[in-house]
């Protein structure tokens, strides 16, 4: 059998799982799919004859993967190979005998080709600063000093005893600022000095100290106390172990020598700062992403944020919370995790599945709990689906949601028990997409957060929670980012809603909504268009007018704040009104003609209310002054320039000659000299008796 060009290649795993090829090749619409009981052994040349095919294969067994691996390397040739485990997840179950819809929906979800995400590069050359308080550190950096350029910075350097040999550097200072990641660390130290070579009893410094900054690709902190940087377990390179555990601190020291190389790291979130809500000319809007990021990855640059992929530790809490999408989650890469979403539910379905539950969980630790319950339970039921994420704090109000509208009947993520104190994104969109699922008849535990880390707690919660009744089941292609996949998931739920409404009153916080404009008191001055970084606000280029887009909006506030007249209020809620897709007139008035020479400028309750505003106020008491604000700009200027007491004004400046002047003065001349003469010639003629 074939799924999206890949051979697929199922076993029943020594008989310990009830398949039936044919009706699971039926179900995944396929044909003739032959079941072997041992693929991995008696029948490894089964899987050599797909192999020497050249078609890619799909393998339904995970656990043999290095087997199959060093098979496929031993060939001249050999196929791509995709692996996934429907055996924890499926066939080792007691409702292993209903879980074949189950079992056709992972195949069609691991057979889907998903774009790979990008990565960034980080290279370390392997220069170490161990930083300690004692001689642990010491000791510590001799251990590390045969694989890697080791210093050694005390922080408190009393009573230490001087090595014996000075085979690594020992400074003492203390650290004011810590940044970077592994390959690049940067730390700001005050009173830097070495120690002394001729320390006897115990370690004795320069007196002379410096403050500079100290740069090294990794870092081994044994102080303690307060880690140099939030979530320490997070940032690559950097190793917070308890200095009092000793086997804490040689697995670091393992772990440590390793990080010699260039190593590439997925590029977690794509970023798209045009889209960002965070700050208008230095008023502040958004700050969601800022409040849950865990590792300090993100931090203001002007109007947006900035997040560094290289600190980024992948939690995807940003991309969950961004209102706007302008945070999204690469991993994996475009449209990749709605694909295989839709195609998980719709396959179970389409298979004959009834009420699935969609189990959310990471990589690794959601795998474990998974084959806990699988070898010592009773293993999942038949409907409940696992969805592997890479983390589930990556998913937001879209996701969860078009898991139900794609036919999903509760959707629950699975914390990763380390991870616990990282779900409070999470939680909120959880909160708020049960809020809108139950404003629209829904019910209100379509979505939930199991936290549990006993893998039989989680068994008992599978099975003993309620699986609300199937939503009608509904589609949309998951096209475009957050802002655009938001619209069309919830267009789905409202058309088949057991109890639709046209506006739906959202909590506190909420990412849709309304402003509410008191029309009295607006001047149309337009601040607020400036400031709204989605267009939800808008001006008319034609006349002085305030139009709004409810569905564009995010309730970032910055409208709010930058309004002067402070008329502006937020009411978060969600319309499926044909008002809320468009731009709707909010005020609008005749623009203000200037009193000097008609000119349109400003608006009528503009030009009025700063007339009310300065017509008390010294400079404004010549009531000439106050006409003056009635004026264009142009007018204001002359008006300004032509008064008796222009401050600026200087003597008369005189009269530019040109060359027409010259002219006209010497045809003047000549008209004038030519007149004396005749006037001369008629007076000698007079004078001598002649006719004139």
């Amino acid at each position: 059998m074939d799924l999206n060009g890949k051979r697929v290649l199922v076993c029943d795993c020594d008989g310990t799982m009830p398949l039936d090829g044919k009706t699971l090749a039926r179900a995944c619409r396929g044909t003739d799919l032959a079941v072997s009981r041992q693929l991995c052994r008696r029948q490894i040349e089964t899987f050599k004859d797909a192999a020497a095919a050249g078609r890619p294969l799909l393998v339904a067994c995970t656990q043999e993967v290095p087997l199959f691996l060093e098979t496929l390397d031993d060939m001249e040739t050999a196929p791509e190979a995709a692996f996934t485990n429907i055996r924890e997840r499926a066939g080792w179950s007691t409702e292993a005998p209903k879980a074949t819809p189950k079992i056709a929906a992972l195949l069609a979800e691991a057979a889907l080709d998903i774009e790979p995400t990008s990565s960034v590069s980080l290279t370390s050359e392997g220069a170490l600063l161990v930083v300690g308080t004692d001689d642990h550190a010491i000791e510590a950096a001799k251990q590390a000093a045969g694989r890697l350029d080791v210093t050694v910075l005390l922080t408190k350097a009393t009573d230490v005893s001087p090595p014996r040999l000075m085979d690594v550097p020992v400074f003492t200072g203390k650290i004011k600022a810590a940044r970077g990641h592994l390959g690049a660390f940067s730390l700001d130290i005050a009173g830097f000095a070495p120690a002394q070579p001729s320390s006897r009893d115990h370690l004795s410094f320069d007196e002379v100290a410096q403050s500079g900054t100290s740069t090294c690709d990794l870092i081994l902190d044994l102080r303690g106390g307060t880690p140099l940087f939030p979530a320490p377990e997070k940032r690559d390179g950097y190793f917070n172990p308890d200095p009092g555990n000793p086997a804490a601190v040689q697995r670091a020291l393992f772990d440590l020598v390793d990080l010699v190389g260039t190593f590439d790291k997925p590029r977690y979130v794509d970023f798209d700062a045009d889209l960002c809500a965070h700050a208008r000319s230095g008023i502040t809007g958004c700050t969601r992403c800022l409040d849950v990021c865990p590792a300090g990855a993100i931090e203001p640059a002007g109007d947006s944020v900035a997040i560094d992929p290289y600190v980024c530790a992948g939690c995807g809490s940003c991309a969950s919370v961004c209102p706007t999408g302008a945070a999204g989650y690469a991993l994996p890469a475009g449209d990749g995790l709605f694909r295989r979403l839709r195609t998980l539910v719709h396959t179970y379905r389409e298979g004959g599945g009834s009420n699935p539950v969609l189990l959310i969980h990471e990589f690794g630790s959601g795998d474990d709990i998974i084959d806990a319950i699988a070898r010592s339970g009773r293993g999942l039921p038949a409907n409940v689906l696992p969805f592997a994420v890479n983390a589930v704090t990556q998913m937001g109000l879209e996701g969860l949601l078009g898991a139900i509208v794609y036919g999903a009947n509760r959707c629950v993520a699975l914390v990763n028990p380390a991870k616990t104190d990282e779900a409070a994104g999470l939680t909120g969109q959880i909160d708020l997409g049960n809020a809108i699922l139950d404003g629209l008849g829904y019910g209100a535990d379509r979505l939930g957060l199991l936290e549990a880390a006993d893998p039989d707690a989680v068994e008992r919660t599978l099975y003993e929670t309620p699986v609300p009744p199937s939503p009608a089941q509904g589609d949309f292609a998951p096209l475009g980012r957050k802002r655009a996949l938001l619209p069309l998931a919830l267009y789905q739920l409202r058309k088949n809603a057991p109890a639709p409404v046209d506006v739906l009153p959202l909590p506190e916080g909420a990412p849709f909504g309304t402003v509410e404009v008191r029309v009295e008191g607006c001047t149309l001055c337009l601040a607020c268009v400036g400031a709204c970084p989605t267009g939800a606000l808008k001006d008319n280029p034609e006349k002085p007018m305030l139009r709004f887009r409810e569905d564009a909006c995010v309730q970032c506030g910055l409208c709010k704040v930058t309004c002067p007249e402070k008329v502006i209020a937020m009411e978060p809620r969600l319309s499926f009104t044909d008002d809320a897709r468009n731009h709707i007139v909010v005020k609008e008035e005749e623009p203000y003609h200037c009193v000097r020479c008609g000119k349109e400028f400003g608006t009528q309750s503009s030009i009025e209310r700063m007339i009310e505003k300065l017509s008390g106020h010294s400079m404004f008491a010549d009531p000439g002054r106050l006409e003056m604000l009635k004026m264009c700009e142009d007018c204001r200027g002359v008006v300004q320039f032509e008064a008796p007491d222009q401050p600026f004004a200087g003597p008369p400046c005189p009269t530019t000659r040109t060359t027409e002047d010259y002219l006209r003065e010497r045809e003047e001349l000549r008209k004038q000299a030519n007149e004396f003469i005749a006037d001369h010639e008629i007076a000698q003629k007079r004078d001598d008796g002649e006719p004139t």
